[in-house]
């Protein structure tokens, strides 16, 4: 015997259960946010060290762009046909992030924890308005994964440098520990899209 087909809920009832699915994705967000502004917070303690402040501050700089694009410069020359491959890999994977990154911050307009929590502090300035995905933490995983792929002995230094540009952003009062994780995880794809197109 077949079993009775279960009866159709009337509109009102789909409507009601919509409603009740949005109300708890809105509280589980809004948890997460708090969560994120309480490791935001945690994390911008450590710019009350002042030795800890000036390394953060002056590895956010070299994350500016100034580093890599002096690596850029120099890899050419360096002796072999690989130093130009991965240069033009890194001003691919360059373009194609600031893209993508621009277009990601002015649709989620997330202002920057500086902004938004009283307690924290910028303490660096802020190359443009928005939060989210960070830049610096974009742009540090992905060129160091192409380097680490053409260099493998600058793997250490390249990824030491790219810990300390990441914690920075945190530490520095301009971005929210979510924006570094969705910058790290972005990096990452672009780089390895960018290899698996253009390995060599």
């Amino acid at each position: 015997m077949w079993p009775w087909p279960e009866p159709r809920r009337t509109r009102w009832q789909e409507r009601e259960f919509v409603v009740r699915c949005t109300a708890g994705l809105q509280q589980r967000r809004a948890r997460w946010l708090d969560i994120d502004r309480q490791c935001a917070r945690r994390l911008h303690r450590g710019a009350e060290r002042m030795l800890l402040l000036r390394l953060l501050v002056v590895a956010s700089r070299l994350g500016d762009g100034g580093l890599w694009y002096a690596l850029m410069l120099v890899l050419p020359w360096l002796g072999s046909p690989e130093g130009l491959v991965c240069t033009l890999q890194m001003g691919a994977a360059g373009t194609l992030n600031v893209v993508l990154y621009r277009w990601v911050k002015l649709r989620t307009g997330r202002e920057r924890p500086c902004v938004d929590c009283p307690d924290i502090r910028a303490c660096a300035k802020a190359l443009d308005r928005y939060s989210f995905p960070s830049g610096h933490t974009l742009h540090a995983v992905s060129f160091s994964l192409l380097l680490s792929w053409h260099y493998a002995a600058w793997a250490p230094l390249a990824w030491a440098f790219t810990l300390l540009v990441a914690a920075s952003r945190v530490v520095l009062g301009l971005h929210y520990p979510s924006d570094v994780v969705a910058g790290a995880l972005t990096g990452f794809v672009t780089a390895g899209l960018l290899l698996g197109l253009w390995p060599w």
